[in-house]
């Protein structure tokens, strides 16, 4: 599954937690925050002034070197 956007920052992290380590290199440390449950990963890239593309595609990244090994 490819993580998009829209996607909450909680349901990423309970379905790949090897990806707690790239929101935290990216800035985005509410990874624990009662928020998180609400809040996709577009809107805390933009309230925190993080690049979501680049996010997203390390994200990405992060999910396919898991699966290839």
């Amino acid at each position: 599954m490819a993580i998009d956007k829209h996607m909450t920052i909680q349901e990423v992290v309970e379905k790949n937690p090897e990806t707690i380590r790239v929101f935290l290199e990216h800035g985005l440390h509410c990874i624990g925050c009662a928020v998180a449950r609400f809040e996709n990963i577009e809107q805390g890239a933009l309230a925190h002034g993080i690049d979501v593309d680049a996010l997203i595609r390390d994200l990405n990244a992060k999910v396919a070197e898991k699966e290839q090994g």
